[in-house]
C-alpha cells in the first residue's frame, strides 16, 4: 500500500468529516490539536453556532494569517457521485477525490503541515504565525470570518499579511493568484403597477411595460472603465418576477433582482444614485431594498504578492498571474484591518461539483509554497 505524504494524510483525515456548512464535525478540533502541539495558543470563537478560531504563536513583529473554512457545499444527490463524497481516496489518475478536495480542506491540510515543518525548523521565526479558520464560509457567512475579524479588530489585532486558502489556480497550481475581489452589491426592486384586466388596458398600468425600457438601460450602462487590477464593473439581472401565472390578468407590480461586481472605481452610493437616477428618468413608482455582500479589496505588489510569486516560482518554476476575477470570499473581511490579502490554492476546476477532485501532488507543492512563503516573511 502505498504510503501517503503527510498533507494527503491530513487532507483524507479532514474529508471524512462530513461538515456540510455551518457544521464543523471535529475539523477545527483536529487542526487545533496539531497546533497546540507546536507552540500555538488557541482561541475558540464560537459565535452564535458558528464554530470559528483564532490561533497565534510568536511574538512581537509582522503577523502571517493562515485563513480558511471547514465547511463544505451540500454534496447534491448521492447517487450521482462516482465514490462517495465522504470516503477519500486516491484514484489511478493520482486525482484525490472527495466533497471538500479543492474547496479547501486540501489547502487546510497543507497550510497545518507547512507550519509544522516550519516551526521545526525555525523554532525563533521573526514575528508571528496565526490561523484564522471558520465553519461558516460557504453558508450565509455573518458569523464566521466576519464576526471573528470584528473582535480581533476592537482590540486591536495586528494582521500584516493573509493568504487564503481558496482554489485559486486554473490549470496548475500558482498558475493564478489573487490579490483582490471586485465588491458585491445585490438589489430588489420593486416597480408598481396597477393590476387589471388584459382586455381593459387602459384601467391599469402594466408594471412589465413600464420596467422594461429602464431595465434595458440599467443593462446597457457602462458604470466604469475598470483599472489596471480590475475588470470594468459589471451589472446582472438574475431575477424578474411579476403576474400570478393567468393569461388575462395585468399585474400590479414587478420584481427585478440584480447585482453588480464592483471595481474600486466605483463606490457604493454611486452605484446607488446612478440607479436611481435612471429609474427616476423613466418615471416609474419603485423602491429598492439594497444588501451589501463586500466591498472590493486590493493588495497591490509589495512584500505578501512578491515572496508568494517567489514561491510559486521556486517550487514549480512558473510564473504566477495576480487577478481580482472570480466570486468573492473571506479575503473581504480580513482586508478592512488593513491586511494585505491573497489568495492561493490548488485547482479549482471541480469545485462545488459532482466528483470534486484535486490532483494529489499538488497539495504536496501547495505545502512546499506555503513553507517557502513562510522562510520569506518569517525566517530568522
Amino acid at each position: 500500500m502505498t504510503t501517503l505524504s503527510p498533507t494527503l494524510e491530513l487532507a483524507c483525515e479532514l474529508i471524512r468529516r462530513a461538515s456540510v456548512t455551518p457544521l464543523d464535525e471535529g475539523c477545527q478540533a483536529l487542526m487545533m490539536a496539531r497546533l497546540a502541539a507546536c507552540g500555538f495558543t488557541l482561541e475558540p470563537m464560537n459565535i452564535e453556532n458558528v464554530e470559528n478560531f483564532w490561533a497565534r504563536r510568536g511574538g512581537e513583529g509582522p503577523v502571517l494569517c493562515f485563513a480558511g473554512h471547514t465547511d463544505v457545499v451540500p454534496t447534491g444527490p448521492l447517487e450521482a457521485w462516482q465514490y462517495p463524497p465522504f470516503a477519500p481516496f486516491i484514484d489511478e489518475d493520482g486525482m484525490l477525490r472527495g466533497r471538500g478536495a479543492a474547496d479547501m480542506k486540501g489547502s487546510l491540510a497543507a497550510m497545518i503541515v507547512a507550519v509544522e515543518r516550519f516551526v521545526a525548523d525555525h523554532p525563533q521565526h521573526q514575528g508571528a504565525i496565526a490561523f484564522l479558520i471558520t465553519s461558516d464560509e460557504e453558508g450565509p457567512a455573518l458569523y464566521g470570518t466576519q464576526a471573528v475579524v470584528e473582535r480581533l479588530a476592537a482590540r486591536r489585532e495586528r494582521l500584516d499579511w493573509c493568504i487564503v486558502g481558496e482554489p485559486s489556480s486554473t490549470a496548475l497550481v500558482g498558475d493564478i493568484v489573487k490579490n483582490g475581489r471586485r465588491g458585491s452589491l445585490n438589489g430588489k426592486l420593486r416597480v408598481k403597477g396597477v393590476q387589471g384586466h388584459v382586455a381593459y388596458p387602459h384601467l391599469a398600468s402594466n408594471p412589465i411595460h413600464l420596467a422594461a425600457p429602464a431595465l434595458a438601460e440599467l443593462a446597457a450602462e457602462h458604470w466604469d472603465a475598470g483599472n489596471a487590477f480590475f475588470p470594468p464593473t459589471s451589472f446582472q439581472i438574475s431575477n424578474v418576477h411579476a403576474g400570478s401565472g393567468t393569461t388575462n390578468v395585468i399585474p400590479g407590480e414587478l420584481t427585478c433582482m440584480f447585482n453588480f461586481r464592483f471595481s474600486t472605481e466605483s463606490t457604493v452610493e454611486g452605484l446607488k444614485q446612478r440607479v436611481a437616477q435612471i429609474l427616476e428618468k423613466h418615471g416609474l413608482d419603485w423602491d429598492i431594498d439594497w444588501t451589501l455582500s463586500g466591498l472590493p479589496f486590493l493588495t497591490e505588489p509589495g512584500a505578501l504578492l512578491d515572496a508568494v510569486s517567489a514561491s510559486i516560482q521556486a517550487v514549480t518554476g512558473r510564473e504566477t498571474k495576480p487577478s481580482t476575477t472570480g466570486g468573492t470570499s473571506d479575503g473581504r473581511f480580513i482586508a478592512t484591518l488593513g491586511t494585505q490579502v491573497v489568495e492561493l490554492g490548488p485547482v479549482n476546476a471541480t469545485i462545488h461539483q459532482v466528483d470534486e477532485r484535486v490532483l494529489a501532488s499538488d497539495l504536496d507543492l501547495l505545502t512546499e509554497i506555503y513553507y517557502q512563503t513562510l522562510v520569506r516573511l518569517l525566517a530568522a
